[in-house]
This record gives structure tokens, sequence and C-alpha cells, in this order.
């Protein structure tokens, strides 16, 4: 158990969150969600010990062992995949390299036997004999050779030491965990087989994340920053979001009475509690939801920026033949005569594990780079509009503000309507004076957004358009992707984003070619 007492945290004196008392417990776990810089992985921060509050404590009993997801990829180049998977486990790690060190010494005295015997029974009270072959487990659920094991960290690549480190903080059977973007780089089967360890997981889990699905499917509460507090809420993302709207928009209507405000609350409150996911979670979250209370549930000061896209020009009937399309890089085929033809009404989602091969497809498709052979052609009545995976030639080096770099793409260019543009989509007051080169990653998707917004196209190629977003304009692009009456190609690693606007899944594998399937994201991983 984790006890929070009084916690609060003031930088330059600016309070960001203040009197925050909670209990995380064992066999649950717990979500923490907030707009960017609300102050979700400085709270982390805090419950791990790496930062001080400024008041109140943290309790921890002694004998819990808490295992925290690290960030620094190359903190671990100069060892082994193995050695560092095994780092997670400290106590284990050093024991493990005592024991090599006495055992290498030429003369053996008694006492180090006596040593060496203490070693031995704490080494096999962690369970170190099944040190390699838990490892090994690890690192198969999330994609990876067991041969990854016996390599050096160094060599290789970024989403590889992602899987490692995350490996690193699972092993060990670690009384809590702490994880901050756990899902953040892995594809779908390794995010798949994550929600199964934590399902099954008897210790606590504490996440941030920005991936509804992994929410809804693992957490049995919510840990809402917001309004310079941290609350905790019964049930996952998917029912802290629901009942927040409804709450917003009965407090909006004066006129209803009392008693069918608590009657609609009581009624939604009772849905989600007869709404089991996972057997080992079910149990205990409808215990906790039946004792929720009208008074305990979530209001929210978020704001959602308005994300819609209307088409200047409605579809023909031929919009996209692809023919044979192939493309080699740095000696690694990734495309091998790709052939699928768009139709209308499509919105295809990109999958799998070939990153590379959806943006070289995508940039081959808006005439950014040739395919080494093969044919695409757009159909006359398409109108296209691209958001690239990497954006930064957008804003780098650039001087514009905010209001003159989105005057590049329209013809209204009064400041009533850029500020009123701009406001929607939660760019206020003096922020349309910013430079753009100094905008945050989340701040330049907004961007980006905005521009494919004016131009009206009815065709969108979007490559991985979540990537740092936070959950309230995750929200709102899918909702605005949703209601799109044009055709879509895109990539995203958001479960929920794929699965509820795609109605059909391409997936290029690793040796190039691809799987075409109809149908919903859920349908094509059954």
């Amino acid at each position: 158990m984790i006890t929070v007492t009084n916690v609060s945290l003031n930088f330059t004196g600016t309070t960001l969150f203040k009197d925050v008392n909670l209990k995380f417990t064992p066999g649950n776990c717990y979500g923490i969600i907030g707009a960017n810089g609300a102050g979700k992985s400085t709270f982390l921060r805090i419950l791990s010990g790496d930062l001080e509050p400024s008041t109140g404590e943290i309790a921890i009993p002694d004998h819990m062992r808490m295992s925290v997801l690290k960030q620094d990829h190359f903190a671990f180049d100069a060892y082994t995949v193995l050695d560092t998977i095994i780092m997670g486990n400290p106590r284990l790690y050093n024991i493990m390299k005592e024991k090599e060190a006495l055992y290498a010494k030429e003369e053996f005295t008694d006492e180090d036997g006596i040593r060496a015997s203490v070693l031995e029974g704490e080494f096999s009270e962690l369970n170190g004999w099944e040190a390699d072959s838990d490892a090994s487990r690890l690192v198969q659920g999330l994609g990876l050779d067991v041969d990854a094991l016996y390599r050096p960290m160094e060599a290789l690549t970024g989403n590889e030491k992602i899987k490692v480190l995350l490996a690193q903080a699972l092993f060990g059977k670690p009384e809590i965990i702490l994880l901050d973007e756990p899902t953040n780089h892995l594809d779908i089967r390794a995010i798949n087989w994550l929600e199964d360890f934590i399902m099954d997981y008897e210790g606590t889990v504490i996440v941030v994340s920005h991936d509804r699905h992994f929410l809804n499917t693992v957490c049995t509460s919510i840990v809402d920053v917001d309004f310079g507090k941290i609350k905790m809420f019964v049930g996952n993302y998917e029912f802290w979001y629901e009942s927040s709207q409804l709450i917003q928009r009965i407090m909006k209507d004066q006129n209803k009475k009392s008693e069918d405000k608590i009657k609609e609350l009581q009624s939604f409150i009772q849905r989600f509690s007869a709404n089991k996911s996972k057997s080992k979670q079910a149990t205990s979250r409808k215990k906790l939801l039946d004792k929720l209370t009208v008074d305990e549930l979530p209001t929210s000061s978020r704001r959602y920026p308005f994300v819609g896209f209307t088409i200047d020009r409605e579809l023909g009937k031929e919009l996209l033949t692809v023919d044979g399309i192939s493309k080699t890089i740095d000696g690694v085929k990734i495309l091998d005569k790709v052939t699928f033809r768009m139709n209308k009404g499509d919105k295809i989602a990109f999958v799998g594990e070939n990153e590379i091969a959806n943006t070289t497809l995508f940039r081959i498709l808006m005439e950014e780079i040739e395919p080494d052979e093969g044919t695409f052609k757009w159909g006359v009545s398409t109108s296209r509009s691209y958001f690239p995976l990497d954006n930064k030639d957008f804003f780098d080096e650039n001087d514009m503000n905010l209001i003159q770099w989105l005057g590049q793409y329209t013809k209204e260019t009064t400041e009533t309507f850029m500020r009123g543009f701009l406001g929607r989509m939660l760019f206020s007051g003096d922020d349309v004076y910013k430079p753009v080169k100094v905008l945050s990653g989340g701040e330049r998707v907004r961007c980006m957004l905005s521009r494919i917004m004016l131009f009206g196209s009815n065709v969108l190629v979007l490559d991985q358009p979540t990537n740092h977003l936070d959950l309230e304009s995750i929200t709102a692009l899918n909702n605005g992707l949703i209601d799109f009456k044009g055709v879509m190609l895109f990539s995203s690693h958001d479960h929920q984003f794929i699965q509820t606007i795609a109605n059909r899944i391409i997936e290029i594998k690793e040796d190039g070619t691809i799987i075409d399937k109809v149908g919903t994201y859920d349908d094509y991983i059954s």
C-alpha cells in the first residue's frame, strides 16, 4: 500500500497541486490522467521518491519493493539485455555479481564459503534460479527474440530499448510498479501482452498513459490531476469520461429538477457496475462502484479543442489505385509489390510493426519520394491533405508567430477570424503571438490539424496523428475523424482510435507484402 498524506508541490511560487490524500492498494491498477502540464509525471516522480513534495509525505511499507519504468534509453548501454532486465531487482543483481566475484577468486577462503552460503540462500529466496527464464518470458511477450537477451543494449534500436526497459520494470514480481507512458512506441501485440500482464498482476500498478483502450482495459480507478488537486475515482477511463461529460451537461441545465439529476446519474452508475471487463478486476470494481455516490462523481475544468474536417468537393468513383509499388531502403526491402485500390467510404488503418514501411508508402503517395518500381494514381476528384510523421520542417527555424503561420494556408486572414479559429484549437490570448519554433509537440500537432482543417480536402493521409497529444485532444481528433465524410489512410498505435475510425485494415508485413482486410480492427486481430 502507498499512503499519500497532505502532499502539495510548488514550483517557483506556483502551486501545481495541494492537499493530496490518497491510498493505493494491492490488486488494483490506477490510471493517472490530466491535461499536458497538469503534473501527472511529476506526481509519479513524487511517488517514486525521485522528487520531494513541498509538504506532506508518502508512506510505503519497508518490505515492499517498488519498480519504476526508466526513461533514459542510453543508461544501460554498457550492459547486456539480460543484465539490464535483472537490474529491475537491484538486490538480486548485486547478489549475482557478488557470487560471480567470489567464485572467480583464485584463493577461496572459509570466510568466502560462509559468505557464498548466505548469498546462495538469499539468491534462492529471490527466485534467482528462474531469473533467466523470467527475463526470457518478458522479452518474448514484448515481441523480442530470446537471442536478444545476450546482445549489448547499445546494439538495440530505440524501440527495442523501450521494450527492454519495460521488461526491467516488470521483472521479479515487485509489490509496486510505476509506469510513465508504457505503451509509447509499442506495437499492438506488445500492448495486448502488457494489458494481460497487468490484469493478472497481484500488486499495485500506477500508470500514466494517453492510450484510452489501455486505460479502459487495465484500470480499476482513475486518478485525475485537475483544478490544482488530485482526486481518485472508481472505474476505468470510459466511466470517468462519460460521467464527467454527463455531469457537465446536467450542470448546464439549470431547469432540471435535482431528483431527476440524481436518478440519471444513479442509472448511469448502475449500468457501468454491470459492465464487467476481465474477471480478476471485475468483482472488486463492481463492489466499489456499488458504493459510489452521486457526490463523488467527477467534474472537470478541461477544455477540448474543436476538430472538424469539411470537404469542399464530393468524391467520384476513381479515388486511388496502387499497383505493384516496391521500395528498398539501406538494402532492406520495405515495400514489395504493394497493390490495393481505395474505394468510396474507405477509412484505411495501416497497422503492424513495420512503421517505416507505413511512412514510406505515405511519402510515396504524397510524392515526397519515388518508388523503385510500381505506380499509383489519384482520381481527378480527389484533393489531399497530409499529416507527416515528422513535422519539424514546418516549424524549426521559422520566426513566424501563430497567426502569421496559419495565415499562409487561408484566404481569410483577418485577425478576428484567425483568433476565433485558433481559439477553438485552444490557442487564446497572447498565445497567438508565440513564435511557432518554440511550440511544444502537442501544440505543433494542433497547428498541423488546424492547417488541414482549412484546406477542405476530401482525402486525408495521416501518419501517427495522435503522437504528442493529450487525452482531450486525442478524443476531439477521434470524434472529428469519425464524422469526416471523405476517405482516409492513416497509421496509429491507439487501439480505440483505430477501432472507432477504420473500416478496413492493411498490415504491411516485415517482408514488405500486405494483408488487406475489410472490417474493424477488433475483427482483424481476433
